[in-house]
């Protein structure tokens, strides 16, 4: 079984959607008595995704589907969402606090914003946190899962160290694919992708993300939407 998973994956491709809306609420569904935790970059965000999963624990169809999993209403806040079977659905930020709590799952969903990327400070704050406190939080270390999803941002963000640690399992979903890869999506089911192919045929075209790497420029188009970011200089000729 995958203890770490690190998935990469371009911005605006339902990352947070599937990740930290509903995939918790898929585990509770299946195992009410779960603890999971999940961390955003920003508090907005972290609440933003907490209420989504509010709403699906509280549709009719779930209710229906999950019979046996229910919300307690003295736990149902935006921070914590809590199952009777005594389950929950924690809810922090990179730096948040933690203490005195801990989970089975722990779900990191872009644990830094764009805009940062380029600050070695934040970057370091990020990795400290995961290394020091994070990592801590892990209710049984052995068998505990820990999902990293994100976009690439810098050679030396949090995807990037852990990478660097090794004994991580790596998704990686590029905007456009750069070599041929068969993905497993379940028992002896695959999903293969060609090299060219763009990961949403449906809404970018080859040319609407050639304009995009023209508007953007190279480095960002690299490390954000093919998620292989070049070093400061790496893509100039000396």
């Amino acid at each position: 079984n995958i203890k770490r998973l690190l998935i990469t994956v371009p911005p605006r491709s339902l990352k947070s959607h599937s990740a930290s809306v509903a995939f918790p609420a898929w585990v509770l569904g299946h195992q009410p008595g779960r603890r999971i935790i999940t961390v955003s970059y920003g508090n907005d965000l972290a609440v933003e995704h907490a209420n989504a999963f509010r709403k699906l624990m509280r549709s009719d169809w779930y209710r229906d589907l999950f019979a046996f999993t229910h919300v307690d209403p003295r736990k149902d806040k935006e921070r914590e969402v809590r199952t009777t079977e005594g389950g929950y659905r924690l809810t922090t930020t990179v730096g948040g606090p933690l203490t005195g709590r801990g989970g089975g799952i722990v779900i990191i969903d872009d644990p830094m914003k764009a805009a940062d990327a380029e600050s070695e400070a934040v970057r370091e704050s990020v990795k400290r946190w995961f290394d020091e406190t994070l990592l801590t939080r892990l209710d049984d270390r052995r068998s505990d899962v820990i999902i990293l999803v994100m976009q690439r941002l810098h050679v030396d963000d949090l995807a990037g160290h852990v990478l660097v640690k090794g004994g991580w399992t790596h998704l990686n979903l590029p905007a456009v694919a750069e070599e041929d890869m068969r993905i497993s999506v379940g028992d002896r089911r695959f999903h293969l992708v060609r090299s060219g192919d763009v990961l949403h045929p449906g809404r970018d075209s080859i040319a609407d993300l050639e304009r995009l790497k023209l508007d953007m420029g190279s480095a960002a188009f690299l490390a954000q939407y093919q998620q292989s970011p070049v070093p400061a200089g790496g893509n100039m000729i000396k």
